[in-house]
């Protein structure tokens, strides 16, 4: 899929997941390069739901995939649902056993969707079913016998398939290596006997579905995960059989852990759900940005990029054959470079538009905090947080009537200071402030002012406000911090931490 030779069609990618699990944060990446390439050249984007797995599939997981997508902000084109298209599914499979490219197989161990080893070695066909008479296998059909529908793989013509593969290159399997696989699972006769279509009511297998749909809706480029290369040498004979135009492909390095194990929900709980991040407080636009540094990367080797320029620099030519590992622990789920590139991404953003981002974590954490108020702020804690979900712990003081209890001792000033040091300092805070402006030059001149006056340093002096008025020695700066708590809330804080002296002394 050369980047220099494009299609003179117009691009049509499209992204099938599963409805059986979250989306799990390799389907994410899936999706942005597939969007990332259709819209960087001008194509169109399909969303279809691949639900023929009606055993697995559960509307929560429809609902987690969408709740997922949304989140990202990258929108589609289209979108279809697979199990509504179950007519053209049995109509390709039909069709494909009219040419003679497909046989009933009525033997029970294979009449579902997995194909068998033998202590002989792989499975690969069952002679006496593939052998089978058209008209042995329409009586028996007819009479009611559940069956597998099979694609028959030419065999003994020394026949290569092949492809270019987008990323890996030249592919090539010979045919004489590829199993008999199902196209139908079990499948018997329907009500309706006289229906000839009726014989094909079996459920369409991973494969069947998935090549009917994509050549019923036109998909030129499939990219996908590099755990379905080895399916294309299937779907080419599928595509080839339909008498389709054969797609170009593209697979992508696998997402795994530090142990080089393939993320799964089943060893590495939730940590692989795009959900996970959402709650922890990553920004969507700093999420996609980590997912395309995992086996991809621009000309430049730049790393913080917003959507836009990854839109303008995505080539499937810059992606890496190698996987790409998330770097997480027990401890820290979060790769290091994610929380980097969401604490950029947090520091990109206007004040506004940051407010907006940190408002629900704040109504989450069950403060009462209106707009104006998280504006305010805003400007306070941005360089403070690398995760939106870090802002509550952060900012607390600024919501809470009553500060939580902390050890008195805070207050006492460094370098030599004593609580009868961090009593003067409050109780003369206590006679200046009332008279000062609550604005930051109004504040920095007169606490200033207050700390010569008592013959201190200024770090000294503005120690036991600091924590008087925030609870805590780590807090933003403390001129801003005030005006925006305000005169009265900043007196009762400060009397309180003055009276909590008392018993130091």
């Amino acid at each position: 899929m050369p980047e220099s030779t494009p299609s003179l069609k117009t691009p049509r990618v499209r992204f099938a997941p599963s409805p059986t699990g979250f989306l799990h944060v390799g389907s994410a990446r899936t999706f942005i390069f597939n969007w990332l390439y259709a819209r960087h050249h001008h194509g169109v984007m399909v969303l279809r739901l691949d639900d023929t797995d009606v055993e697995r599939n559960t509307e929560a997981s429809v609902q987690s995939i969408f709740e997922g997508l949304r989140w990202l902000g990258m929108d589609w084109d289209e979108e279809y649902k697979q199990s509504s298209r179950l007519a053209l599914h049995r109509q390709a499979a039909e069709d494909l056993f009219a040419k003679g490219l497909a046989y009933r197989d009525f033997t029970p161990a294979h009449a579902g969707d997995s194909d068998q080893s033998s202590a002989q070695g792989a499975w690969l066909f069952n002679p006496g079913m593939r052998e089978l008479s058209r008209e042995d296998s329409d009586r028996r059909a007819a009479s009611g016998e559940p069956f597998a529908l099979r694609y028959r793989v030419p065999r003994g013509e020394s026949r290569t398939l092949s492809f270019v593969d987008g990323v890996y290159g030249e592919q090539s399997k010979q045919a004489d290596e590829v199993e008999d696989f199902a196209l139908l699972r079990s499948a018997g006769v329907p009500a309706d006997r006289s229906s000839s279509v009726g014989l094909w009511d079996g459920m369409p297998t991973y494969h069947l579905a998935s090549c009917a749909d994509d050549a019923n809706l036109g998909i030129t480029h499939i990219i996908r995960g590099q755990d379905h290369l080895t399916n294309t040498f299937k779907h080419l004979l599928i595509f080839d059989g339909l008498g389709a135009i054969r797609p170009a492909f593209a697979h992508l390095p696998l997402l795994v852990a530090p142990d080089g194990a393939k993320l799964s929900k089943r060893k590495h709980g939730s940590v692989v759900s795009v959900t996970t991040y959402r709650d922890a407080g990553f920004l969507p636009q700093a999420f996609i940005n980590f997912l395309c540094l995992l086996g991809w990367s621009p000309k430049n080797d730049r790393e913080f990029m917003p959507l836009d320029e990854l839109t303008a620099a995505f080539t499937l030519e810059a992606v890496n054959r190698s996987n790409a590992v998330i770097n997480f622990t027990e401890q820290d789920p979060f790769d290091p470079k994610a929380v980097w590139l969401n604490a950029e991404h947090i520091r990109a953003l206007s004040f506004k538009d940051l407010s907006r981002e940190l408002a629900p974590f704040f109504v989450e954490a069950g403060f009462q905090a209106t707009p104006e108020r998280i504006l305010a702020v805003t400007p306070l804690i941005r360089e403070r947080v690398k995760l939106l979900g870090e802002a509550p712990a952060a900012a607390d003081f600024f919501f809470l009537k009553e500060l939580a209890p902390y050890d008195p001792t805070e207050l006492i000033p460094p370098k030599g200071g004593d609580a009868a040091m961090a009593r003067r300092v409050l109780q003369h805070a206590l006679e200046v402030l009332p008279a000062v402006n609550f604005d930051h030059d109004s504040l920095d001149q007169a606490l200033r002012a207050a700390a010569t006056h008592l013959g201190l340093k200024a770090g000294q002096a503005f120690q036991p406000i600091r924590v008087a008025v925030c609870g805590r020695k780590n807090a933003p700066p403390l001129f801003e911090t005030m005006a925006v708590l305000g005169r009265e809330l900043c007196l009762a804080r400060i009397r309180q931490a003055e009276a909590s002296l008392q018993s130091l002394e």
